[in-house]
Protein backbone atom coordinates (compact mmCIF):
# COMPACT_ATOMS: atom_id res chain seq x y z
CA UNK A 1 0.00 0.00 0.00
CA UNK A 2 1.14 3.56 -0.65
CA UNK A 3 -0.11 7.11 -0.20
CA UNK A 4 0.23 9.35 -3.24
CA UNK A 5 1.12 12.94 -2.35
CA UNK A 6 2.30 15.97 -4.31
CA UNK A 7 5.98 14.98 -4.54
CA UNK A 8 6.15 11.63 -2.79
CA UNK A 9 4.60 8.20 -3.18
CA UNK A 10 4.82 7.24 0.49
CA UNK A 11 5.55 3.55 1.04
CA UNK A 12 3.26 2.22 3.76
CA UNK A 13 4.78 -1.24 3.98
CA UNK A 14 6.33 0.11 7.19
CA UNK A 15 4.52 2.46 9.62
CA UNK A 16 5.13 6.16 9.06
CA UNK A 17 5.60 8.64 11.90
CA UNK A 18 4.12 12.10 11.34
CA UNK A 19 5.75 14.69 13.60
CA UNK A 20 3.63 17.58 14.84
CA UNK A 21 4.80 21.17 14.27
CA UNK A 22 2.31 23.56 15.86
CA UNK A 23 2.91 27.18 14.85
CA UNK A 24 0.35 28.29 17.42
CA UNK A 25 0.24 30.04 20.81
CA UNK A 26 -2.56 27.84 22.16
CA UNK A 27 -2.34 24.18 21.11
CA UNK A 28 -3.33 21.90 23.98
CA UNK A 29 0.08 20.27 24.47
CA UNK A 30 2.82 22.53 23.15
CA UNK A 31 1.08 25.85 22.46
CA UNK A 32 3.52 28.74 22.26
CA UNK A 33 6.66 26.60 22.21
CA UNK A 34 7.12 26.89 18.43
CA UNK A 35 4.86 29.84 17.66
CA UNK A 36 7.39 31.75 15.57
CA UNK A 37 8.82 30.75 12.20
CA UNK A 38 12.39 30.04 13.29
CA UNK A 39 11.31 28.11 16.38
CA UNK A 40 8.89 26.04 14.30
CA UNK A 41 11.56 25.29 11.70
CA UNK A 42 14.07 24.32 14.38
CA UNK A 43 11.49 22.01 15.92
CA UNK A 44 10.74 20.45 12.54
CA UNK A 45 14.43 19.82 11.93
CA UNK A 46 14.73 18.20 15.34
CA UNK A 47 11.77 15.91 14.64
CA UNK A 48 13.41 14.80 11.40
CA UNK A 49 16.63 14.01 13.28
CA UNK A 50 14.54 11.93 15.68
CA UNK A 51 13.18 9.88 12.78
CA UNK A 52 9.96 11.55 11.64
CA UNK A 53 8.97 10.53 8.12
CA UNK A 54 6.42 13.34 7.59
CA UNK A 55 5.97 16.77 9.18
CA UNK A 56 2.48 18.12 9.90
CA UNK A 57 2.43 21.92 10.16
CA UNK A 58 -0.55 23.65 11.73
CA UNK A 59 -1.36 27.32 12.32
CA UNK A 60 -4.68 27.01 14.16
CA UNK A 61 -5.34 24.97 17.27
CA UNK A 62 -8.22 22.50 17.07
CA UNK A 63 -8.13 21.67 20.78
CA UNK A 64 -11.57 21.60 22.45
CA UNK A 65 -12.83 25.15 22.90
CA UNK A 66 -10.14 26.71 20.72
CA UNK A 67 -11.11 30.06 19.17
CA UNK A 68 -11.09 30.41 15.41
CA UNK A 69 -8.11 32.10 13.75
CA UNK A 70 -8.47 34.54 10.87
CA UNK A 71 -7.33 33.57 7.39
CA UNK A 72 -4.67 36.29 7.44
CA UNK A 73 -3.25 35.14 10.77
CA UNK A 74 -3.15 31.48 9.78
CA UNK A 75 -1.38 32.27 6.52
CA UNK A 76 1.13 34.48 8.35
CA UNK A 77 1.93 31.62 10.73
CA UNK A 78 2.04 28.73 8.27
CA UNK A 79 3.31 29.96 4.90
CA UNK A 80 6.85 30.98 5.94
CA UNK A 81 7.33 27.60 7.62
CA UNK A 82 5.98 25.64 4.65
CA UNK A 83 8.08 27.58 2.13
CA UNK A 84 11.26 26.62 3.96
CA UNK A 85 10.21 23.09 4.97
CA UNK A 86 9.41 21.99 1.40
CA UNK A 87 13.11 22.42 0.63
CA UNK A 88 13.96 19.59 3.06
CA UNK A 89 12.83 16.84 0.67
CA UNK A 90 10.43 15.17 3.09
CA UNK A 91 6.63 15.05 2.83
CA UNK A 92 5.07 18.19 4.27
CA UNK A 93 1.50 18.07 5.52
CA UNK A 94 -0.53 21.13 6.50
CA UNK A 95 -3.26 20.91 9.11
CA UNK A 96 -5.96 23.31 7.93
CA UNK A 97 -9.63 23.45 6.99
CA UNK A 98 -9.64 26.75 5.09
CA UNK A 99 -9.72 26.46 1.29
CA UNK A 100 -7.60 29.59 0.81
CA UNK A 101 -4.89 28.21 3.12
CA UNK A 102 -5.00 24.89 1.28
CA UNK A 103 -4.51 26.64 -2.04
CA UNK A 104 -1.66 28.78 -0.72
CA UNK A 105 0.30 25.92 0.85
CA UNK A 106 -0.21 23.67 -2.18
CA UNK A 107 1.05 26.50 -4.37
CA UNK A 108 4.07 26.65 -2.05
CA UNK A 109 4.75 22.96 -2.61
CA UNK A 110 3.07 21.20 0.32
CA UNK A 111 2.35 17.51 -0.18
CA UNK A 112 -0.65 16.76 2.04
CA UNK A 113 -3.77 18.50 3.32
CA UNK A 114 -4.79 17.23 6.76
CA UNK A 115 -8.31 18.49 7.51
CA UNK A 116 -10.29 18.03 10.74
CA UNK A 117 -13.41 19.07 8.81
CA UNK A 118 -12.85 16.41 6.12
CA UNK A 119 -13.10 19.09 3.39
CA UNK A 120 -16.59 20.13 4.46
CA UNK A 121 -15.80 23.85 4.49
CA UNK A 122 -16.68 25.89 1.40
CA UNK A 123 -14.30 25.35 -1.49
CA UNK A 124 -12.06 22.81 0.25
CA UNK A 125 -13.07 19.80 -1.86
CA UNK A 126 -12.61 21.80 -5.01
CA UNK A 127 -9.07 22.91 -4.10
CA UNK A 128 -7.97 19.33 -3.44
CA UNK A 129 -9.79 17.97 -6.50
CA UNK A 130 -8.16 20.58 -8.75
CA UNK A 131 -4.67 19.65 -7.62
CA UNK A 132 -2.92 17.02 -9.71
CA UNK A 133 -1.96 14.63 -6.92
CA UNK A 134 -1.75 16.09 -3.42
CA UNK A 135 -2.45 13.71 -0.58
CA UNK A 136 -5.38 14.37 1.73
CA UNK A 137 -6.37 13.07 5.14
CA UNK A 138 -10.07 13.16 5.98
CA UNK A 139 -10.69 13.35 9.73
CA UNK A 140 -13.94 12.56 11.51
CA UNK A 141 -15.05 15.34 13.85
CA UNK A 142 -18.39 15.49 15.63
CA UNK A 143 -19.53 19.08 15.99
CA UNK A 144 -16.86 21.79 15.91
CA UNK A 145 -13.81 22.58 18.04
CA UNK A 146 -15.65 25.17 20.12
CA UNK A 147 -18.33 22.71 21.27
CA UNK A 148 -17.20 19.18 20.39
CA UNK A 149 -16.33 18.07 23.91
CA UNK A 150 -19.28 19.76 25.63
CA UNK A 151 -21.68 18.12 23.13
CA UNK A 152 -19.97 14.84 22.18
CA UNK A 153 -21.39 11.98 20.14
CA UNK A 154 -24.03 9.78 21.70
CA UNK A 155 -24.06 5.99 21.69
CA UNK A 156 -21.61 3.76 19.88
CA UNK A 157 -19.03 5.49 17.70
CA UNK A 158 -17.62 2.98 15.25
CA UNK A 159 -20.57 2.66 12.84
CA UNK A 160 -21.22 6.40 12.35
CA UNK A 161 -17.49 7.13 12.04
CA UNK A 162 -17.08 4.42 9.40
CA UNK A 163 -20.12 5.70 7.49
CA UNK A 164 -18.93 9.32 7.65
CA UNK A 165 -15.46 8.51 6.36
CA UNK A 166 -16.82 6.20 3.67
CA UNK A 167 -19.21 8.86 2.36
CA UNK A 168 -16.66 11.67 2.30
CA UNK A 169 -13.99 9.52 0.66
CA UNK A 170 -16.48 8.49 -2.01
CA UNK A 171 -17.57 12.09 -2.57
CA UNK A 172 -13.98 13.13 -3.13
CA UNK A 173 -13.42 10.31 -5.60
CA UNK A 174 -16.54 11.41 -7.47
CA UNK A 175 -14.77 14.73 -8.02
CA UNK A 176 -11.85 12.89 -9.63
CA UNK A 177 -9.49 12.38 -6.69
CA UNK A 178 -7.71 9.04 -7.03
CA UNK A 179 -8.31 6.69 -4.05
CA UNK A 180 -4.58 6.31 -3.45
CA UNK A 181 -4.43 10.01 -2.56
CA UNK A 182 -6.86 9.60 0.36
CA UNK A 183 -6.05 8.63 3.94
CA UNK A 184 -8.60 8.44 6.75
CA UNK A 185 -8.43 9.41 10.42
CA UNK A 186 -11.15 8.44 12.95
CA UNK A 187 -10.56 11.66 14.89
CA UNK A 188 -9.62 10.53 18.37
CA UNK A 189 -10.78 13.25 20.75
CA UNK A 190 -12.81 15.17 18.19
CA UNK A 191 -16.26 15.19 19.73
CA UNK A 192 -16.04 11.75 21.34
CA UNK A 193 -16.10 10.41 24.87
CA UNK A 194 -13.24 8.46 26.39
CA UNK A 195 -15.14 5.21 25.87
CA UNK A 196 -15.88 6.06 22.23
CA UNK A 197 -12.23 6.84 21.51
CA UNK A 198 -11.12 3.46 22.85
CA UNK A 199 -14.00 1.79 21.01
CA UNK A 200 -12.49 3.12 17.77
CA UNK A 201 -9.16 1.54 18.66
CA UNK A 202 -10.79 -1.75 19.64
CA UNK A 203 -12.69 -1.93 16.34
CA UNK A 204 -10.09 -0.38 14.07
CA UNK A 205 -10.47 -3.28 11.62
CA UNK A 206 -13.80 -1.81 10.51
CA UNK A 207 -12.04 1.40 9.49
CA UNK A 208 -9.38 -0.55 7.60
CA UNK A 209 -12.13 -2.27 5.63
CA UNK A 210 -12.76 1.03 3.81
CA UNK A 211 -9.56 0.37 1.86
CA UNK A 212 -7.67 3.59 2.55
CA UNK A 213 -4.57 4.05 4.71
CA UNK A 214 -5.44 4.81 8.32
CA UNK A 215 -3.78 7.72 10.13
CA UNK A 216 -4.36 8.01 13.88
CA UNK A 217 -3.49 10.65 16.46
CA UNK A 218 -3.53 9.51 20.08
CA UNK A 219 -0.60 11.65 21.15
CA UNK A 220 -1.14 13.25 24.58
CA UNK A 221 -4.92 13.29 24.12
CA UNK A 222 -7.23 13.77 27.10
CA UNK A 223 -8.53 10.21 26.83
CA UNK A 224 -5.04 9.00 27.65
CA UNK A 225 -5.05 11.29 30.66
CA UNK A 226 -8.45 9.97 31.69
CA UNK A 227 -7.33 6.34 31.87
CA UNK A 228 -3.85 6.98 33.30
CA UNK A 229 -4.31 10.04 35.51
CA UNK A 230 -1.36 11.70 33.74
CA UNK A 231 -1.27 15.41 33.03
CA UNK A 232 -0.52 16.52 29.44
CA UNK A 233 3.21 16.77 29.97
CA UNK A 234 3.35 13.28 31.48
CA UNK A 235 1.62 11.37 28.69
CA UNK A 236 4.59 10.34 26.56
CA UNK A 237 4.70 6.68 27.62
CA UNK A 238 0.96 5.98 27.28
CA UNK A 239 0.88 7.94 24.01
CA UNK A 240 3.61 5.72 22.58
CA UNK A 241 1.73 2.65 23.82
CA UNK A 242 -1.42 3.82 22.02
CA UNK A 243 0.52 4.49 18.81
CA UNK A 244 2.02 1.00 18.84
CA UNK A 245 -1.38 -0.56 19.53
CA UNK A 246 -2.86 1.38 16.62
CA UNK A 247 -0.08 0.20 14.30
CA UNK A 248 -0.41 -3.37 15.56
CA UNK A 249 -4.10 -3.15 14.60
CA UNK A 250 -3.39 -1.90 11.09
CA UNK A 251 -2.84 1.87 11.16
CA UNK A 252 -0.08 2.84 8.74
CA UNK A 253 0.54 6.39 9.97
CA UNK A 254 0.70 7.84 13.48
CA UNK A 255 0.67 11.57 14.24
CA UNK A 256 2.77 12.22 17.34
CA UNK A 257 4.54 14.80 19.47
CA UNK A 258 7.14 12.39 20.88
CA UNK A 259 8.83 11.28 17.68
CA UNK A 260 12.05 9.70 18.98
CA UNK A 261 10.25 7.53 21.53
CA UNK A 262 7.59 6.44 19.02
CA UNK A 263 10.21 5.55 16.40
CA UNK A 264 12.13 3.50 18.98
CA UNK A 265 9.00 1.67 20.12
CA UNK A 266 8.03 0.85 16.53
CA UNK A 267 11.51 -0.59 15.93
CA UNK A 268 10.85 -3.03 18.78
CA UNK A 269 7.44 -3.84 17.29
CA UNK A 270 9.02 -4.47 13.89
CA UNK A 271 11.72 -6.70 15.35
CA UNK A 272 9.08 -8.87 16.98
CA UNK A 273 7.18 -9.50 13.74
CA UNK A 274 7.64 -12.99 12.29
Amino acid sequence: MFWQTTRFRIDLSQPQVMGIVNVTPDSFSDGGQHAHTQAALAHGEQLLKEGAHILDIGGESTRPGAPAVSLEEELARVLPVVREAVRWQVPISVDTYKAAVMQAVLDAGADIINDVWALRQTGAQQVVAAHAQCGVCLIHMHGEPQTMQTLPMQGRAIAPVVEFLKCHAQALQTLGVAPQRIALDPGVGFGKTVAQNFELLAHQDQLLALGHPLLVGWSRKSSIGAVTGCEVGERMVPSVAAAVLAVERGARLVRVHDVAQTVQALKVWQAARV
